[in-house]
């Protein structure tokens, strides 16, 4: 499947984006919470790309690995102003946006993988990815 980009310069923008990615787990084999989680991500990441980069791209693509199964990548890049320190902005209750602070440490706890890269004047790139786990899987690996 072909990456599905989201234009996100306005509200309305991140409505379309959370739709789209919930059509997308859905087509995936999502159950309900793990699409939650999604939504989650997917509300947290533009709403930065509109509060501290004036907007962005993001952009969703379905996983295939003859390993891993099937999943979702989410990739938010933005050219805004910069993280310059990535390690701070990752602490719970961090903010330069006066919020709660949860953003990106709650994208991070929400999906199986996640990275970011920044650079100050430049831009940043997070890109998270959320694997499907069937029961089967989850019954040989759970406790």
């Amino acid at each position: 499947m072909m990456p599905i980009p989201c234009l996100i310069q306005r509200e309305v923008d991140v409505y379309v984006a959370m739709s789209r990615a919930r059509e997308l787990a859905t087509a995936v084999g999502f159950g309900a919470v793990d699409r939650t989680r999604i939504e989650i991500v997917i509300l947290e990441l533009t709403r930065n790309l509109l509060v501290h980069a004036r907007g962005g791209t993001l952009t969703l693509t379905r996983l295939s690995d003859s390993v891993r199964g099937a999943g979702i990548v989410i990739e938010a890049t933005d050219t805004g102003p910069g993280i310059a320190d990535i390690e701070l902005a990752l602490q719970d209750g961090y903010s330069t946006a006066h919020t709660l602070g949860a953003g990106l440490p709650g994208v991070r706890r929400l999906m199986d993988e996640f990275s970011i890269e920044s650079t100050v004047g430049v831009g940043t790139r997070v890109r998270a990815v959320k694997w499907l786990t069937t029961p089967q899987r989850r019954a040989i690996y759970g406790c």
